[in-house]
């Protein structure tokens, strides 16, 4: 099963580092998680959560997608955010937390 909340990040522009704690998403440093990055724009009031995201653009992704959460740490995820454009943009993160991986491997 997975689960998924959005962010939504006004004026970005370059590469910085971003924290999202999800409070009751199960998250452990074992999850399984995504995410992706859309462009937007504001709609009437704070924000629509049903806005359509748009590929037409500067590019914007995320990078380095890092679980967070123990008995002593706040469930969450942190990534990186870049986006490739002269001026700042509006951008939607949406993280997706799936279940807990069941095997690793070294690869040399």
């Amino acid at each position: 099963m997975s689960r998924s909340a959005r962010v939504f990040i006004r004026n970005f522009q370059g590469r910085a580092a971003h924290n999202l704690n999800l409070p009751g998403f199960k998250i452990t440093p074992k999850s399984a998680v995504l995410a992706t990055a859309g462009l937007w724009e504001p709609g009437d009031g704070f924000f629509d959560p049903n806005v359509r995201l748009r590929v037409h653009g500067p590019d914007v992704f995320v990078t380095t997608v890092v679980p967070h959460g123990s008995d002593d740490e706040a469930e969450g995820v942190e990534f990186m955010l870049h986006a490739d454009s002269p001026t700042p943009v509006n951008v939607a993160v949406t993280i997706t937390v799936f279940e807990e991986f069941e095997t690793h491997a070294l690869i040399e």
